[in-house]
């Protein structure tokens, strides 16, 4: 008999962490690999913020707080609301958690109930369908093609809610396709939404600065006010502010759930780390001029990595209108054999390729259940980059017909 819990059965490793620890094996060898599998940004993180975490340090502020994190954190977080999105919370409506990851988990772990669905829109991020499973729940996967702009579209909503359907789960700008909701799509689900008064939403919010040319991040909440009794914001400072490693996110919305997500991480991490929250309250409310900074290095990034793969054969991808990624097709490499023999079946296939061959790690469609693509970061310097799309194109050059090499 397995000492290993049952439930772990059905969740999978995240791939972009996987894919991530094979480049760090073949570095620790002196492998020199370009790694875009990550979100990571590689700025460092602002120096305000920093300087504001020495400061608690100093300050002795480096004691336990609240389960739901530092009253002068959910502070912030409720001005940064009113200021962006013009939404109006109190403190108690929010709880500061150890990354967004946590509060998705938390939120999950709180309301899910064996059998109930969560309808998640893909592709999507790694860790949404496997937190529903791993809290007790059923991940609907609806998968919207890249003709739809991968988004959700009304009459998918429709014909997968169920009795059973409890959660909607909306990411925009999304990993991994940067796709963007626009105001009007987000009415049309709310209209349906409206229809079914028993489904909340969960809206990840985590890349709503980075967003590029003529697109606007839009929370449903801005559209839909009415549905504020039944919606969790979900998001956080690590790629807007350069924090990944601070590891501080935050979730807003009811107080019954909110104290119901406090409850449990008083029972698991208790509170987030007091420093960082901190150094969170100071990205907040303080000078926001690195965030324009950032989305315009972003956006020149994006650029020079859609153009480029554009021009290898076989590859093609859509620009992204927010995050940091790209998420190629790579069907039209699909059947052509390496130059050691093997045919390329899966995208699966052709990242472990690029990583072998060409030594840059980038994450299959699959993982984020949309496939045949890969997602390329390009939260990265614009030499990795160069040097990545021309170690991708020669890996590409190098391949040959199926039935002919």
């Amino acid at each position: 008999m397995s000492f290993i819990a049952k439930r772990l059965e059905v969740i999978a490793p995240a791939e972009t962490m996987e894919m991530a620890a094979r480049a760090a094996a073949l570095r620790h060898l002196g492998v020199d690999v370009v790694s875009l599998s990550q979100g990571e940004p590689d700025f460092p993180t602002p120096e305000h913020i920093q300087q504001a975490a020495i400061r608690a340090m100093r300050e002795g502020k480096t004691r336990y707080t609240e389960a739901s994190g530092m009253l002068s954190l959910r502070e912030a977080v409720t001005r940064k609301l009113e200021r962006d999105q013009r939404l109006q919370y109190s403190a108690d409506q929010v709880t500061i958690t150890a990354g967004a990851k946590q509060a998705i988990f938390n939120a999950f772990f709180a309301s899910l109930n064996p059998g109930d669905e969560v309808i998640v829109p893909a592709p999507c991020w790694v860790s949404y369908p496997e937190i529903v499973k791993l809290t007790g729940g059923i991940p609907v996967v609806v998968e919207c093609p890249r003709k739809s702009g991968f988004k959700l579209t009304v009459e998918q909503l429709e014909k997968h809610i169920t009795s059973k359907t409890k959660w909607l789960m909306l990411n925009s700008p999304s990993n991994p396709t940067g796709a963007v909701y626009s105001a009007k799509e987000l009415s049309a689900l709310a209209a349906v939404l409206r229809k079914h008064p028993s489904i909340w939403v969960l809206t990840d919010d985590i890349y709503e600065k980075l967003v590029y040319g003529e697109a606007h991040f839009v929370n449903i909440l801005e559209v839909a006010p009415d549905l504020s009794a039944r919606t969790l914001i979900i998001n956080g400072v690590s790629k807007m502010y350069s924090m990944t490693g601070w590891r501080i996110g935050y979730a807003v919305g009811p107080r019954e759930l909110i104290k119901a997500m406090t409850l449990v991480q008083g029972q698991s991490t208790n509170n987030a780390n007091a420093v960082a929250q901190v150094a969170a309250a100071a990205a907040l409310d303080g000078d926001q001029s690195c965030v324009q900074e950032f989305r315009t290095a972003f956006n020149a990034r994006r650029d020079l990595v859609v153009n480029a793969i554009n021009s290898i054969k076989g590859l093609s991808v859509e620009s992204p209108d927010g995050a940091f990624y790209v998420f190629v097709s790579c069907a039209g490499i699909l059947g052509k054999r390496t130059p050691q023999g093997a045919v390329l079946e899966t995208d699966r296939d052709f990242v472990r390729y690029l990583l072998d061959s060409a030594h840059v790690a980038v994450v299959s469609g699959t993982g984020f259940l949309h496939s045949p693509f890969f997602r390329v970061s390009y939260a990265a310097s614009i030499d990795q980059l160069r040097e990545a799309v021309e170690r991708i194109k020669n890996a590409v050059d190098a391949l040959g017909e199926g039935d002919k090499f």
